[in-house]
């Protein structure tokens, strides 16, 4: 890896338990040297409303400096009916607001999508994909990273206790580095 790089990690559940909050914090474990992963919070967002984009609340100004500030952008999400949870769908609403100062774009990303089920959140993907192509995010095209079986991920400390899974999410953030050092801007 050319430099140190800054990873806002994106969690599109809200829940204190979350899956996909482990998974975020087991892939910072199982990231490459030079990758430094931080959770930005989204859960005190309020609901996006353009009548607030002139004089926004401090929580909004706040999470947008830390997208701003982070050289690449890492979603890890669950999948509500078929597609990526609302309070994903409104910080994303936030970071690209008002229209012309996005936080996102050109920022490169990756998703990660975590069910239960055996589709493994494909829906939340693809629809995360969608918006953050028009949001100018350079996002990983392979591999892909759906991840089922939820439930029986984890051991008791939050590490990944099926080898194959872990094996091929350190091949998915081995990729991703390489995906950030071809489409960061300089500093």
């Amino acid at each position: 890896m050319a430099q140190n790089r800054n990873v806002a990690v994106i969690v599109g559940s809200l829940r204190k338990a979350s899956l996909n909050r482990k998974l975020a914090l087991a892939l910072a474990g199982l990231a490459p040297a030079g990758l430094q992963l931080k959770i930005v919070e989204i859960g005190a967002l309020p609901l996006y409303n353009q009548d607030d984009e002139a004089n926004p609340p401090a929580v909004v100004t706040d999470f947008k400096q830390q997208i701003k500030a982070a050289d690449a952008l890492l979603f890890v999400t669950p999948e509500y009916n078929r597609s990526v949870p609302g309070a994903l769908k409104n910080a994303i609403d936030h970071g690209s607001r008002p229209y012309g100062q996005s936080a996102w774009a050109g920022k490169p990303g990756a998703v990660v999508t975590l069910s239960p089920g055996g589709i493994g959140g494909f829906g939340a993907n693809h629809h995360l994909r969608q918006m953050l192509t028009f949001l100018d995010v350079p996002v990983l095209q392979q591999p892909e990273a759906y991840i089922g079986g939820a439930g029986e991920l984890f051991d008791e400390q939050g590490g990944i206790k099926k080898p194959d899974t872990q094996a091929f999410l350190e091949k998915f953030m081995g990729a991703f580095a390489q995906w950030i050092e071809r489409n960061a801007k300089a500093a």
